[in-house]
């Protein structure tokens, strides 16, 4: 008898509450209801920024800033990765794969999607208005048009005062 392989779904987080959230969503809805058999194998991704994206290459003195900046963007990825092992292991569920890849979050998460043949992608929204996703650009919106598998953006409900 043949052994079909559960679906993959891959979350992208980065050091935002409102990726936080979107794992928080996915794992309440896709995982936690499933204790024993959970109906997708679960990616848990963060893609660290190269520090010349964030540094730029103008300058002189900006070779020296590099490893200040890795170093940071290395203890950010610690961070966040951390904050979702124990959102999941919160929530009861242990069977996550972690990783951190180095990039554009909107290259990486692409690139993630086809590297672990994943079926759906979930990502949180920053809720950006439309002039800020203008300058900014919208890693969701990216993912989205790119993404070889079902998009899911998860927002964070107002709250109604």
């Amino acid at each position: 008898m043949a052994t079909t392989e559960k679906p993959t779904m891959l979350v992208g987080i980065d050091d935002s509450h409102h990726s936080l959230y979107a794992l928080e969503w996915t794992l309440d809805h896709f995982f936690t209801n499933f204790p024993s058999n959970p109906p997708f194998k679960l990616v848990v991704l963060h893609a660290k920024a190269l520090p010349s994206s964030v540094v730029g290459l103008a300058g002189p003195g900006a070779v020296d800033i590099v490893p200040i900046v890795d170093a940071d963007l290395k203890k950010t990825a610690a961070r966040v990765v951390e904050a979702a092992k124990q959102m999941c292991s919160s929530k009861s569920v242990h069977d996550v794969q972690f990783e951190v890849m180095e990039g554009d979050p909107r290259n990486v998460l692409c690139e993630a999607v086809e590297k672990y043949h994943a079926s759906m992608l979930v990502l949180g929204s920053h809720g950006y208005g439309a002039i800020k996703r203008a300058v900014l650009g919208s890693v969701s919106d990216y993912c989205v048009h790119h993404a070889h598998c079902t998009v899911t953006i998860v927002k964070k409900p107002k709250i109604k005062h």
